[in-house]
């Protein structure tokens, strides 16, 4: 496990209680800008690259589950945060399940959106197929493969900003970066320790989303002690850029917010 330091950025009051914000695979901290004004104004509400992405160093992989943990324990001991909560998305919320489970101590409470907790042969599969793309045509094959799967027709129709947003972070995504992580992904093994879960978890998930899906995310609700669930209707898997009031909306009364 090689050590890293990611790079992050600090919001809202310095004496706030803290919220870390983890990002999917393909995305930066960018992919959480919709959501800082009204974290921030409750949070000192932190936010990063994964090790591979935007302005985070890339080193070679494959990289594991317990190296993303890490790095995000590092970013905390880096702002001298002793206990936050964490939100994240995909291959964030993975990673927040990570903390929850190994570093109870640390984490006030989890937001697990659109992510799973195992890797089933088709999940496998899916990121084989996608490093064939990137083999073959680089990150930009992969996004073309990618963005439907993250947004609502909807969306990309008549808020063709946010894939843009997206796209130009997925470009920043670097090739070995990607190819760690996807390596990571195929090893995810947390369902079957989810009913060790001592912290407070909320799990997200999209109405449409075709990797987390909505049984997904409610049966690994069910297995983790005292969980709570919801579903964002018309969302497919980046449930906050493409549904960004409802998604408020869902984690606002988990967070003691007020999102109207």
């Amino acid at each position: 496990m090689t050590a890293i330091t990611l790079h992050s950025s600090v919001h809202g009051p310095s004496d706030a209680p803290v919220l870390l914000l983890l990002n999917s695979l393909g995305a930066t901290e960018a992919m959480w800008q919709g959501q800082l004004g009204l974290l921030s104004a409750h949070y000192r509400v932190i936010t990063c690259d994964t090790r591979g992405h935007g302005q985070s160093p890339a080193p070679e992989g494959p990289y594991q589950f317990a190296d993303f943990v890490a790095d995000a324990i590092g970013v905390l001991d880096a702002h001298g945060v002793e206990k936050a909560s964490v939100m994240g998305l995909s291959l964030g919320g993975m990673t927040a399940l990570g903390l929850g489970l190994h570093h109870p101590d640390r984490i006030e409470r989890i937001v697990c959106c659109a992510a799973r907790a195992d890797a089933p042969p088709p999940f496998v599969q899916s990121w084989h197929d996608r490093l064939a793309k990137l083999d073959a045509g680089g990150v930009e094959a992969v996004w073309e493969g990618t963005v439907g799967f993250w947004l609502s027709d909807e969306t990309r129709a008549n808020h063709p900003d946010r894939e843009a947003a997206l796209r130009d972070s997925f470009l920043r995504t670097s090739a070995t970066g990607y190819r760690g992580c996807a390596h990571a992904l195929m090893q995810l093994d947390y369902l079957r320790h989810l009913g060790q879960m001592s912290v407070p978890a909320l799990f997200v998930s999209g109405e449409h989303d075709g990797g987390a899906t909505p049984a997904t995310m409610e049966a690994m609700a069910a297995a983790c002690p005292g969980a709570e669930y919801t579903c964002v209707t018309g969302a497919k898997h980046v449930i906050n850029v493409d549904r960004p009031q409802e998604f408020m909306l869902a984690i606002s009364g988990f967070f003691g917010l007020d999102a109207e």
